[in-house]
This record gives structure tokens, C-alpha cells and sequence, in this order.
């Protein structure tokens, strides 16, 4: 089995869902024109089908390894990503003024999607070195930025994000480690866990961002300052010289992606490790979630991507595999599995969602671009409110379905799923962290119910409703069947989101808010399935390619018929959600 990138889907979502066309008019875009976005989607599947995804695999079963002097990555993957850098895959959505090609965020997330279909393990490594880029270009001084951008962005250096420690998981008010002022520096001490690619041998540094507290720092996360810590220190011509004093204190034996060294980072075990403020002391927290929202989106990306490979792969697998009388294709059909009704309907499970998880990706990262380059004020906020309205639930839900999906990969197979040989079983390891990365799926429900729904008193919902009445009414004006079968699929949407949203808004228990928050988020991501499905019908209408347009309009009908309800139910979670339901002890649970 090999990796295809799904190239004309992804050409189809940017051009005539996301906005390819309105983005590339955006001052500093207007180079991301259809022939270019076309070739460099061509270019990257083919990377990633012909250098990462051969990778995959034995990434899998080898393993990245530590020693005392540092972490040692799979055979392969050093050159792999020499290839990457060279290319510059890495540079591709950043800004020209520090050498990116200045792309839209958009196209960039069409291209993450690839490298996760094909090498989620490989394809962590950009992914963080992404949010640091992003953390110190928003926040760091001049200083820094020239120090260190043109190296990460070129993909020279690697960045990470080090958050966690043993006792501060998700509670980052909890973080213990200490930054001492030195100088014109500081010095760093303290340890963290879970660090995504914290040592390797690929590039010749790796740029820490870490999390810690200044001597005078108020408690909570009040008191969380943000620095940038290097492997090597930088000599007066800017290359790496001097060891700073930090170090992979071991990696982490992991579910999955076992190519992707998940390190405890150990700060200061000396004098302490030579570390710069990113902006103001006590600020840290605010200029990590720069950091954070941009992983929560490319995570989101990476449940879907690696689902995508898992669907690929079980079809090859139902078309090859012969198990019993078949009940599809007539009487000439063959009698492998994919002609089993049961099959067939996983496998149509599977497609549906990955289709529309890739719309309010790439939704999601467009309404970001808008929201950067638009000569409009008022509506580049708009544009920022629906990109952080979209980011939860990209996170959340495509992760969740993610798992699901990758599930059914394994279901497909039958036994031979089970059997690490074939392969399906490696995606649902790999992918289960999904739901779990950069805050967890209920972190991300709680952040959708208050900063995204409470705290703004539903604005940015009520200007989603309004974009969603607006496909209703484009339905409205079609006499096509099926856009006639999808009025009410999207009018019943209509409905879960405003009541559900109101329901949200006027919530004065915190419990419950909390409580009925994870149901809310599910159900925001079905009933946006059918939104993204709705306007997929539309723009088919203007569709040449007859094949291409009759495969899309019978899994839209699908999703409005067999998935789409699962909206129905999380709303009347939200709805009958009762105080009573919590009231057990825990010691009776």
C-alpha cells in the first residue's frame, strides 16, 4: 500500500469552499495564484508519498533512541529531513522578511496534511518548529528574531515548545521551573516532560521555548514568563558554539509514533541553562498561546490526515480481500469485501468525515489569513473571531473522529487489523494521542463553551449563523434534488447551533457549562459537516469532472442521512444536561 496524496479534493475544498481565490488577493498573497497552489500540492504528495511515507513504517518499528549524549533518530529520517529543509517545505507559509515564501496559512495546511497522512512522526518535527516561529515573530524582540528565524524557518534549526512538567500538566499554574536573572540573560532550571522532539540528531541546534518563573513572579499562571533556551549558544557570528546546559534526560516509550522522540528535558542540572526573555516577564502564558493555538490547528489536521492514510489503506485491503458471498455489484461482482453492505459503510464512514474535517481545517486556516492580510478592519476581527471559533473545534472533533475512523481501518482488516504486519493497527496508535496533544479534547470543549461562546456573548457564533443562513438560502434558490434533500439537514444545524449556542450564553452554573461542554463541541462539528457538505453540493454544480462530482454528492447524501444525526444527539445532551447528573460521589463512581 502506498500514500496518495488526495490532491483534486484538496485543490476542490481551498478553491471553491475556502477561498483560495479571495486569499490570493490579500496584500503579500498574490503570489499563491491557482497554477502555483496546484504545483505545490502536486510537489508535496509526491514527497510525501516517495520520501515519507516509505519512512513510515520502519519509523515505527525502529524507534527513536537515547543515550547519554543525545537522542538518534530512525535510519532515513536525517536525510529525509535534509531533503525537506533543501526544498523548503518547512519555509513555505512563513514570512519573506526572515526567508519564508510567504504562502498562505491555508495552502500551508493543505501541505501539514500530507506529511501527517504520509509520516505523522516526521511530520511532528515542522509542526512545532512551526508555533515557535510563530511565538517568537509575534512576541520576541528584534534581537531574537534576527538570531534565530532565518535558521528555523529555513529549517537549519528545530524549535519545540516546553510546557509541561510532572506536576503541571495541562494546569500550567502548577509550573515549578525557575528563571534567574543573569545579565543580559537568564539562567534556566527546572524539568519537563512530554517534549516533542527536545533532542535529535537532524540539525545542528534545536530552540527551546520554555515556560518558567522569575524570582519576584506573582503565583499562578499570573507569574509565567517565556524564554527562548538553545541547545548550542550562538558565538558573534551567529552559529552554534557552546553546549548550553540543557538535556534529554530520556524519551518516553510510547503508544505510538515511536519515530518521533518524546523527551524529558532537563534545564540546569549545572549552573543553569543560558536562556532569553521573549518579551515581558509575567507575559509568558499570553505569548505561548501564539504557540498553542497554532499546534491545536495542526493537530487537528494531523486526526483527519493520519485517518485519511487508514482509509486508504483499508480500501486497498477491502478490494483485495475475499471473505464470503458478497451482497453488492450485481451479479458479475467480485467477491472481495468491499462489496459487503457492512464494509461498505465503514468505508463510507470513514470518507465522509475526512472530507469534512478537511473543510473546517481549511476553513479554519483561511479565516486566519483573512484575518492577517485583510485591508478591512472590522472584518479582519471577524475573520479572527471565526478562526478562533473554527480552532476547537478543528482540534477537538476531527481529532475524536480521527480515532474513530483509524478504528475502523482496524475493523475492516478483521483479525489481520490486530496483526501489526499489515499496517492498520500503527494508525490507531499513532493517532490517539490526537485527541490529547496541546490540551485535550475536553480542554478544548471548555475553551469553545467560555472564551469562544460566553465571553464574547455569542458574537462569533451569531456570524457564523449568519454565513450558514446565508448557504441555506443559496439552497433555497437551487432546484437540484439533492441541494433540495440538504435544506433540512442544514436548517435542523441552523437550529442545534442557535439554541445550543443561547443555552451556552445564558448557563450561570460553571459545573454544568463544563459538563455539557464536550457534547456541545461534537455537536458543533456535525452540524458544521453539514455546512461544509452543503456548499460542497453548490459548488459542484459548476464542476466538469463528472466522476469526481457523482462520488461527492453521494457521500455528501450519506453524511446527511447517516452521520449528521449524531448532531441530534450530543444537542439533547447539552439540552437535558442536569446538575443531578454530577451529584454522585466520587467514592460511588
Amino acid at each position: 500500500m502506498g500514500y496518495q496524496a488526495p490532491v483534486k479534493d484538496m485543490l476542490f475544498v481551498l478553491n471553491h469552499l475556502s477561498g483560495m481565490e479571495q486569499i490570493s488577493q490579500l496584500p503579500g498573497y498574490e503570489d499563491a495564484t491557482p497554477d502555483i497552489v496546484s504545483a505545490v500540492l502536486e510537489e508535496a504528495g509526491k514527497f510525501a508519498a516517495e520520501v515519507l511515507w516509505p519512512l513510515n513504517y520502519p519509523g515505527d518499528q525502529e524507534g527513536a533512541k537515547w543515550a547519554a549524549d543525545g537522542v538518534t533518530t530512525v535510519d532515513g529520517w536525517r536525510d529525509a529531513y535534509k531533503q525537506f529543509s533543501e526544498q523548503g517545505w518547512g519555509s513555505l507559509a512563513f514570512s519573506p522578511e526572515y526567508g519564508g515564501q510567504g504562502m498562505p496559512g491555508a495552502l500551508g495546511a493543505a501541505v501539514q496534511e500530507m506529511w501527517h497522512s504520509s509520516n505523522m512522526a516526521f511530520g511532528l518535527c515542522p509542526l512545532l518548529t512551526q508555533g515557535a516561529v510563530d511565538a517568537i515573530e509575534s512576541h520576541a524582540s528584534d534581537a531574537l528574531k534576527d538570531a534565530y528565524l532565518e535558521k528555523m524557518i529555513s529549517g537549519e534549526w528545530t524549535g519545540t515548545m516546553n510546557l509541561t512538567e510532572p506536576q503541571a500538566g495541562s494546569d500550567l499554574a502548577a509550573v515549578r521551573a525557575t528563571a534567574e536573572p543573569a545579565g543580559d540573560h537568564y539562567l534556566v532550571k527546572g524539568q519537563k516532560i512530554f517534549i516533542t522532539y527536545g533532542d535529535h540528531d537532524m540539525t545542528d541546534n534545536i530552540i527551546h521555548l520554555v515556560l518558567a518563573r522569575t524570582p519576584d513572579s506573582p503565583p499562578g499562571v499570573k507569574g509565567i514568563s517565556l524564554f527562548v533556551v538553545p541547545k548550542f549558544l550562538l558565538d558573534a557570528n551567529g552559529q552554534p558554539a557552546q553546549r548550553n546546559d540543557v538535556r534529554a534526560a530520556s524519551i518516553e516509550h510510547k503508544l505510538g509514533i515511536h519515530a518521533s522522540p518524546t523527551c524529558v528535558m532537563s534545564f540546569g542540572d549545572n549552573d543553569g541553562a543560558v536562556g532569553y526573555l521573549v518579551g515581558e516577564e509575567n507575559r509568558g502564558l499570553m505569548y505561548m498561546f501564539t504557540m498553542m493555538n497554532s499546534a491545536r490547528l495542526a493537530v487537528g489536521i494531523e486526526g483527519y490526515a493520519v485517518g485519511e492514510t487508514a482509509y486508504q489503506r483499508a480500501l486497498e485491503f477491502a478490494r483485495e480481500r475475499k471473505q464470503g458471498p458478497v451482497m453488492l455489484g450485481g451479479a458479475d461482482a467480485d467477491q472481495t469485501i468491499v462489496n459487503h453492505p457492512d464494509v461498505r459503510r465503514m468505508l463510507m464512514m470513514m470518507r465522509a468525515q475526512i472530507e469534512v474535517a478537511r473543510v473546517l481545517a481549511y476553513d479554519c486556516a483561511a479565516a486566519f489569513d483573512m484575518g492577517a492580510r485583510h485591508p478591512d478592519d472590522e472584518l479582519r476581527a471577524r475573520f479572527d473571531r471565526r478562526g478562533a471559533l473554527l480552532t476547537p473545534v478543528v482540534k477537538g472533533w476531527s481529532t475524536e473522529v480521527g480515532v474513530e475512523i483509524c478504528s475502523l481501518g482496524v475493523q475492516i482488516h478483521g483479525g489481520m487489523g490486530f496483526i501489526e504486519e499489515t499496517g492498520a493497527a500503527q494508525h490507531l496508535r499513532d493517532v490517539r494521542i490526537t485527541p490529547i496533544y496541546e490540551g485535550t479534547t475536553g480542554i478544548q470543549a471548555k475553551d469553545l463553551v467560555g472564551r469562544k461562546t460566553q465571553f464574547d456573548g455569542g458574537q462569533g457564533l451569531e456570524e457564523l449563523l449568519v454565513d450558514l443562513q446565508i448557504t441555506a438560502d443559496a439552497l433555497e434558490e437551487s432546484t437540484d434534488p439533492l441541494c433540495v434533500m440538504a435544506r433540512q439537514p442544514l436548517a435542523d444545524a441552523i437550529t442545534m447551533i442557535s439554541a445550543a449556542g443561547k443555552q451556552i450564553v445564558a448557563e450561570e452554573n460553571p459545573v454544568l457549562a463544563a459538563a455539557v461542554a464536550n457534547d456541545y463541541l461534537m455537536m458543533m462539528g456535525y452540524s458544521l459537516g453539514s455546512w461544509a457538505m452543503a456548499r460542497s453540493l453548490l459548488a459542484l454544480e459548476k464542476q466538469d469532472d463528472e466522476d469526481f462530482a457523482a462520488a461527492k454528492r453521494t457521500v455528501a447524501r450519506f453524511y446527511f442521512d447517516i452521520v449528521a444525526p449524531k448532531a441530534n444527539a450530543c444537542y439533547h445532551a447539552v439540552k437535558n444536561a442536569r446538575a443531578e447528573h454530577y451529584e454522585l460521589a466520587a467514592g460511588m463512581l
